[in-house]
C-alpha cells in the first residue's frame, strides 16, 4: 500500500523556517523519529502565498485531486478554460510541489491532505 502523503503549507519568515530545521535537527540528533513524513512549503508573506495560490488555481488542484491522472487539454477541458492559462498554472504548481507528472506525462495531485495555516498576529 502507497504511504499517505501531506503537504502543510504556511507563511514563515526565512529566520522562523531556519529555527524549524534546527528544532527538527536537534530530535534527529537525539534519535527522533517521525512516524510519517510531513512536506512543507512556505512563503514568506501572505501576499506570496496568495500571489502563487489563485482561487482559479485552488479549484484546478482540487479537480484534478477529485480526477486523478490527467492531461492539461483534458483539464481545461473539463474545467472550461482556455488551455494556455491551465498549463501556466499546472506548470507553477509542479515547481511548488502541488502538482507531479506521471510516467506517460499525465498530471495528479500526490496529496492526501493539504493543511494550510495562517497566523494572524505575530
Amino acid at each position: 500500500m502507497k504511504a499517505k502523503r501531506d503537504l502543510k503549507i504556511g507563511i514563515k519568515s526565512d529566520r522562523e523556517f531556519f529555527d524549524e530545521l534546527k528544532v527538527l535537527a536537534d530530535k534527529l540528533d537525539n534519535g527522533w523519529l517521525p512516524e510519517k513524513p510531513v512536506e512543507r512549503l512556505y512563503f514568506d508573506s501572505l501576499p506570496s502565498l496568495l500571489k502563487h495560490l489563485t482561487p482559479k488555481r485552488f479549484e484546478l488542484l482540487s479537480e484534478l485531486r477529485r480526477l486523478g491522472h490527467a492531461s492539461i487539454n483534458a483539464l481545461a477541458k473539463h474545467l472550461h478554460r482556455q488551455y494556455r492559462n491551465v498549463f501556466d498554472d499546472v506548470k507553477s504548481m509542479e515547481k511548488l510541489g502541488l502538482v507531479e507528472k506521471d510516467s506517460s506525462g499525465h498530471f495528479y495531485v500526490p496529496w492526501d491532505e493539504i493543511d494550510a495555516t495562517f497566523r494572524l498576529a505575530a
